[in-house]
C-alpha cells in the first residue's frame, strides 16, 4: 500500500494528469514555479547567491557550492543567512567589536558577499586572540535597501550578537539566521 500523499505533494485539480500520463517531476523548474526557488537550488546543491531576474537588488537563487575549511588555520567566520527570502544576506553590513575594558571597540567593518560572507574572514591567525566580541548587523538597513516595506520603526534595527574566544587555536564560525522580526546564531563548524 502507497502512502497518501499531502496535500502540498498533490497537484491541483485542474493540474493532475491522465493515469497514463509520466509522474511529476521535482525538478528546479518545477519548484521555482511554485515560488520555491530556495529550494530549487537547495535540490540542485547549488549555495552562491544570483540575482533574482527583473528584481534590481532582490535576493535570487544560490549558484554554487561552499568552500571547504578543511585544513585552514585558527580563524573567525560569519554565515549572513537571511530567512526572510530564504537566501544568504548579501550587502549586509556588520560591524565587528572587542570588549576593551567596559566598552566595544570598533575591529572592523564589513559587507557579506552574494554568499552571505565577508571576502575574508572576520579574524585570522594572530588577530584571533581570547577575549569577547560583539558583531553588529544592521538589520534594518539590509532590508531597506531590498525594498522590504517595514514599520517606522522597525522591530530589529541592529542586532548585537556577543560571544567569547576562549582558544585562538581553534576555528569559530558564526552562522547568524535573521528576518526583520528575529535572528538566531550558534557556533558552526
Amino acid at each position: 500500500m502507497s502512502p497518501v500523499p499531502s496535500p502540498i505533494d498533490r497537484p491541483a485539480p485542474e493540474e493532475r494528469q491522465a493515469p497514463h500520463a509520466e509522474p511529476l517531476a521535482l525538478t528546479r523548474r518545477s519548484l521555482a514555479a511554485l515560488g520555491l526557488g530556495g529550494v530549487a537550488a537547495a535540490a540542485s546543491g547549488n549555495v552562491a547567491h544570483a540575482q533574482a531576474p527583473g528584481a534590481p537588488g532582490k535576493p535570487g537563487t544560490l549558484t554554487a557550492g561552499p568552500v571547504s575549511q578543511a585544513g585552514l588555520g585558527p580563524r573567525l567566520t560569519l554565515h549572513a543567512i537571511d530567512n526572510f527570502h530564504g537566501t544568504p544576506g548579501a550587502g549586509m553590513v556588520c560591524d565587528l567589536s572587542v570588549r576593551d575594558g567596559d566598552t566595544y571597540r570598533l575591529l572592523k567593518t564589513v559587507t557579506t558577499a552574494a554568499n552571505g560572507r565577508p571576502a575574508e574572514p572576520l579574524l585570522v591567525d594572530d588577530a584571533l586572540k581570547p577575549g569577547q566580541y560583539e558583531l553588529l548587523m544592521h538589520v534594518e538597513a539590509y532590508f531597506a535597501a531590498l525594498g522590504v516595506i517595514l514599520p517606522s520603526p522597525n522591530f530589529l534595527s541592529r542586532v548585537p550578537i556577543r560571544f567569547r574566544i576562549r582558544d585562538a587555536g581553534q576555528r569559530y564560525h558564526l552562522p547568524v539566521l535573521f528576518t526583520p522580526w528575529g535572528y538566531s546564531y550558534y557556533r558552526g563548524s
